[in-house]
């Protein structure tokens, strides 16, 4: 058994068949129409659908009036608890005929129908226990709900009794009332209650599932929620990359909604694109294009690449390679992506050569070693002392005062050794990655044609090259050029303290401060006029 439901694009509709007991997910960004796709769904499919919408009131009210089991589902399911009530009242009753923006108060329905099945499951154990009819007392709704929560929240636990939910400290004999949990507490139950109540085979169509729920147990709930109800399927409507790219199940990205034709400019999110599948949800559900940078992106580098290409999506790809991988794999890939790319990687000893042939690929070369270096460089570190409201020659004092800090700093050995170390690594691996035998058919040849291509590596060689190059620019008190050859944290601290007169974490708070708030725009400009121009392609 499986839901079938066509989702109208410009192109034509879609089909989309969604087996009982799996998933899909559909992401997008906001704007894009996720909800009244949602919206959608659940009209199609009618009283197979329930959907728990994004805007919903999540007071919770323990002492609600009980109320019989039916009723309470009713008023769950289309808003109202009177047994006339049916699928046919649902937009006017539960929605208010404001189906995307209503704000669902459906809470005290969840625990009204919670406690009608568990009194209605205790008289069916009572009333065999007193005939003396063998029989396995199967757990209530209530319990299976007590026992997720506290498996997600191990800290507390639950007391339901026959007509109140109270919380404790597990081994504390004190306890408070379940209307006073946090709002995590509180959308976790209310979540967990909804799916152990809907009704049986039905398709769950969640509205932003990660509301409220802390990132590091929100796949973890709703893995459970999954397993707890096998006989449902469920819809994922999000903005998460990351819960979208950690659910197993089929993924679309909604680009827009066209309001006037009721469609939607939705895809099928591809297997096999060559990208992880995170990053691939984050490219197809993106409208800007993409720039991959080198590293993991702390909140400095992503201020410093943000106000630089504030047109950009920026996304970290870790080594020079990944880099390259990515860029070169989503221009192949441009057909689904429809997006332009480019990349960016640190100054590593690239000859003009190399910075061609990057170039070419679509990569362009920092002028230094790594994206903090920029903020030492003279232009840059000028507007940032500037900023101290400095006569001139005080503001030129500072600049020269770092140059030697600088330079003194990187004449250590015990700072020049791990830049040179780092450095042989780095063209070891790059010339062992460059090294082809795959046309050489013995092992003889192989062996020949490997020997021959490591005669032209010599470490040591490697080593004095570099080490040449750092003494050249040390001697020479070229900043740049040095800023190009080494990397090494207590740089950035330097300029901390000799610029800003402050720490290091301070100074990287400020410069985040102030580029993300577009509070310096000669320090922003300055940064701009350093890095490589990369230009967006109007007609892409």
């Amino acid at each position: 058994m499986s839901f079938n439901l066509e989702i109208p694009t410009p192109s034509g509709p879609i089909a989309v068949c969604i087996d009982r007991g799996t998933s899909i997910s559909i992401v997008g960004a906001n704007g894009s129409g996720k909800t009244r796709l949602a919206v959608y769904i659940e009209n199609m499919l009618g009283d197979q659908a329930h959907r728990i919408s994004a805007h919903r009131a999540l007071m919770l009210n323990p002492n609600v009036p009980k109320i019989k089991e039916g009723m309470a589902l009713n008023g769950l399911r289309f808003g109202n608890t009177a047994e006339s009530i049916h699928i046919g009242h649902r937009q006017g009753s539960r929605w208010q005929s404001k189906e995307a923006i209503n704000l669902l108060n459906d809470f005290d329905y969840v625990i009204q129908a919670l406690f009608a099945e568990q009194a209605r499951t205790a008289l069916v154990t009572h009333a065999n226990a007193r005939a003396n009819v063998e029989y396995v007392a199967i757990a209530t709704k209530f319990e299976r709900l007590r026992t997720i929560w506290e498996n997600l929240l191990p800290h507390r636990e639950l007391v339901i009794t026959g007509d109140d939910i109270r919380v404790r400290v597990p081994g504390d004999t004190h306890d408070y009332s379940a209307a006073d949990m946090s709002d995590g507490e509180r959308a976790i139950f209310y979540l967990i209650g909804q799916v152990v109540v809907a009704v049986e085979k039905s398709l769950l169509v969640i509205d932003e599932p990660e509301l409220h729920v802390h990132r590091s147990i929100m796949n973890k709930l709703w893995d459970q929620l999954e397993n707890a109800r096998p006989d449902c399927s469920f819809v994922f409507v999000t903005h998460d990359l990351e819960f979208a790219a950690s659910r197993v199940g089929q993924k679309f990205v909604v680009r827009d909604y066209v309001s006037a034709t009721e469609q939607w400019a939705i895809e099928l999110l591809p297997e096999d694109t060559g990208f992880p599948e995170e990053l691939a949800t984050l490219l197809l559900g993106s409208r800007r294009p993409i720039l991959f940078v080198e590293g993991e992106m702390n909140s400095l580098d992503k201020a410093i690449y943000r106000c630089v290409y504030p047109h950009w999506t920026i996304v970290p790809r870790g080594s020079c390679k990944d880099v390259v991988h990515a860029v070169t794999t989503m221009r192949k890939n441009s057909a689904f992506t429809r997006l332009q790319c480019f990349g960016i990687v640190d100054a590593d000893d690239y000859d003009a050569t190399d910075i061609g042939r990057l170039r070419e690929l679509g990569v362009a070369v920092l002028p230094v070693s790594e994206i903090e270096n920029v903020l030492m460089l003279p232009e840059i570190s000028r507007e940032i002392a500037l900023t101290e409201h400095l006569v001139p020659e005080d503001v030129e004092l500072r600049i020269e005062a770092l140059r030697s800090e600088l330079l003194k700093l990187a004449s250590q050995p015990d700072v020049i050794e791990p830049v040179v170390r780092r450095h042989c690594l780095r063209r070891i691996d790059r010339t062992l990655k460059g090294v082809d035998l795959s046309q050489k058919s013995t092992i003889d040849e192989i062996d020949g044609e490997y020997r021959r291509q490591m005669q032209s590596l010599s470490v040591r060689e490697i080593a004095q090259e570099r080490q040449d190059r750092i003494n050249k620019a040390i001697g020479d008190r070229d900043l740049p050029a040095l800023l190009s050859l080494i990397d090494n944290k207590g740089m950035l601290a330097k300029a901390a303290s000799i610029l800003k007169n402050t720490g290091l974490r301070p100074f990287e708070a400020w410069i985040t401060r102030v580029l993300l708030n577009d509070r310096a725009p000669g320090l922003v400009g300055a940064l701009r006029g350093a890095l490589p121009t990369i230009a967006v392609d109007p007609e892409f």
